[in-house]
């Protein structure tokens, strides 16, 4: 499988990976997601097994610090230094594979070629030592209207960032 970017014609399958991987409090809409899609910001990735989607991440170009609202938008910013990872899901059946890594590298590529040097993400879900594996770790947000935007992402839920690999 081979990642591609995602496009508006790939929503209903997203929102059927959302469904089987969470809770009704982090299932977004697909007019959320189809906002996204127009953000000249985004740069989200999805794979496809047997023409159907299995796996996304959404992410997008944003600042370090900056917590996407949960169903919020991808906002363009003047001068972005970050790539957000703002939602990774993959079909619970096909856990394990390396499709999370197949959407990691590129991305991380991709950011690391626009200039990007670094990413973030909030880890909700107990996704914390998942994230870590994969070299994040917690930072705190000096920023209260920041704070306050990480808070609606529930209990647990932390900052996470980090430098993104040379992969010049």
């Amino acid at each position: 499988m081979t990642p591609r970017p995602l496009t508006l014609r790939d929503l209903p399958g997203l929102l059927e990976v959302q469904r089987a991987c969470y809770g009704d409090g982090f299932v977004e809409s697909a007019e959320a997601f189809a906002r996204r899609i127009a953000s000249p910001a985004q740069c989200s990735l999805v794979l496809e097994n047997g023409g159907q989607v299995c796996a996304y991440l959404a992410a997008y170009d944003t600042l370090q610090g900056k917590v996407t609202p949960l169903h919020g938008d991808f906002e363009a910013v003047p001068r972005p230094d970050t790539l957000y990872l703002h939602d990774m899901a993959v079909l619970p059946h096909l856990a394990g594979r390396g499709l999370a890594r197949a959407l990691l590298e590129p991305l991380w590529r991709q950011a690391t070629a626009r200039g990007l040097r670094r990413s973030a993400l909030v880890s909700v879900q107990g996704s914390q030592g998942f994230w870590e594996r994969h070299g994040y770790a917690v930072q705190a947000l000096p920023d209260a209207a920041q704070r306050l935007r990480l808070a609606a992402y529930g209990e647990g839920a932390v900052y996470m960032a980090r430098t993104l690999p040379d992969c010049g």
